[in-house]
């Protein structure tokens, strides 16, 4: 079956996802009694933003082997995913009793709730990082859930030293340079110049994608389930069809070089490639939201490739918005987020890049703000479908009942009607965040 396996994989990143999730789902039927190839199609099922499919196969595998606790932490994921909240909480239950050393699983379970007095963790929690040698790398889950509980609990000093210490070690063990995405936004920003993004290049003219971006854990998600909740769109989540597509067509390079390849490509090309692949996804809206924050890097070339489509980007306060993305375990990508000074650097360049973007294609994208989004809940809604040129529909006040998948880090919060708890939280930290404040300010980032 591994060739199998190697094919569906090959026909997705050849952007060719109906053919993909076609041949998953023959393989599925084959691997029925595979309890461990059914883990690996589920995983692609996930790729190709089939989050049902992927609980399939992850339920099928828990029946086969349910005291496997990779399968049981698996089908918990997805179950977070799909919303069903009480279950994933039982299923990390029964993975931390089978294996009390999955630290992920302390993690996931303390991120799907708010702890309570009366109901936490922190105890627990507690005795097993006593337990742990200093360098085990579970240490890095174990503060990261500290720290989350403890906030909840309003123990914030608590909360805030644990975080320190986890995104520390799990700093030490990356090798990155956030140089390297300075210069890199640098060049984009020096490459998509006035005079390109001005230019009448044809562009496919299809009017189905619709873009929200920004930094991680600037509301992306929760905009993402309100525009979702409209009868005329669907979501794909969040993938890299538009990375795909541009490699495909550029080549295998350096991220400078192909930063400065894509530049020169045929932009009408590159939004048919990626028309094309979404249309894969069996979403049958009019309209399909891609909802990957760092998109905010191809603005340019999504002008270009794709002028009819429309494009949100979530903004939030810097100091909320940075420590959001400093507080958070990222399962991958944003390897910048366990520094406090890569986290500002990296802030910094984003937000000069948007700047470049606004001056070089004014009306090209609308800046959303999460706050207002919070405020205003139905005023920042209809406000976005007026955008989309959509009629309002009042379901989409009611996102949070949204069955469909949410698989990111907010995935749990976003289950929950709006909140404004998250708006100037990063002031519970104000003494331990000023010296990050005052640099942000040095580099005339301005905040009240």
């Amino acid at each position: 079956m591994t060739d199998s396996l190697d094919t569906a994989r090959q026909l997705f990143f050849d952007g060719k996802v109906a053919e993909a999730i076609s041949a998953l789902e023959k393989l599925e039927r084959e691997a029925h009694h595979d309890a461990f190839t059914l883990q690996e199609i589920a995983a692609l099922y996930i790729q190709c933003s089939q989050h049902a499919l992927a609980g399939r196969c992850y339920a099928r595998a828990v029946e086969l082997h349910p005291s496997n606790p990779d399968f049981l932490y698996n089908l918990g994921a997805s179950r977070t995913a799909t919303g069903e909240l009480d279950q994933a909480e039982d299923l990390f239950n029964r993975v931390i009793r089978q294996n009390p050393s999955d630290y992920g699983a302390w993690l996931s379970r303390s991120g799907l709730k708010k702890a309570t007095p009366e109901h936490n963790h922190v105890e627990q929690l507690q005795y097993v990082k006593s337990h742990l040698e200093e360098h085990d790398p579970g240490q890095v889950q174990v503060c990261h859930a500290l720290a989350k509980e403890l906030e909840d609990l309003g123990r914030y000093d608590e909360a805030f030293a644990y975080l320190q210490e986890g995104a520390h070690k799990r700093r030490l063990g990356m090798q990155y340079d956030v140089s390297e995405d300075e210069q890199a936004m640098a060049t984009i920003a020096e490459s998509f110049d006035t005079e390109l993004l001005n230019s009448t290049p044809r562009g496919h003219d299809s009017e189905r994608p619709v873009f929200i971006l920004g930094l991680p854990r600037s509301g992306t998600t929760l905009v993402d389930r309100i525009i979702s909740s409209h009868s005329q769109v669907d979501s794909l989540g969040e993938h890299n069809s538009l990375p795909l597509a541009l490699v495909q067509m550029a080549g295998q390079h350096d991220k400078l070089e192909l930063i400065r390849r894509s530049r020169s490509i045929d932009f009408e090309e590159l939004g048919r490639r990626y028309c094309n692949s979404i249309a894969g996804f069996r979403n049958p809206a009019p309209r399909l939201v891609d909802k990957t924050p760092p998109n905010f890097l191809y603005l340019g070339l999504i002008r270009l490739a794709m002028p009819n489509a429309r494009v949100i980007h979530l903004r939030r306060h810097p100091m909320d918005a940075c420590y959001a993305i400093y507080k958070t375990l990222f399962r991958v990508g944003y390897p910048f987020s366990y520094s406090l000074q890569e986290v500002g650097r990296y802030y910094i360049a984003y937000h000069q890049l948007m700047a470049h973007w606004r001056a070089a294609m004014p009306g090209a994208f609308i800046d959303v703000n999460y706050e207002d989004v919070v405020g205003d809940l139905e005023g920042q809604s209809r406000r976005i479908f007026d955008y989309l040129g959509l009629e309002w529909e009042e379901s989409c006040l009611e996102f949070h009942r949204l069955r469909t998948a949410a698989a990111t880090a907010s995935a749990a919060q976003v289950r929950q009607p709006i909140y404004s708890s998250s708006v100037g939280l990063w002031r519970r930290y104000q003494r331990q965040l000023a010296p990050f404040a005052q640099r942000l300010r040095e580099r005339g980032i301005e905040f009240d």
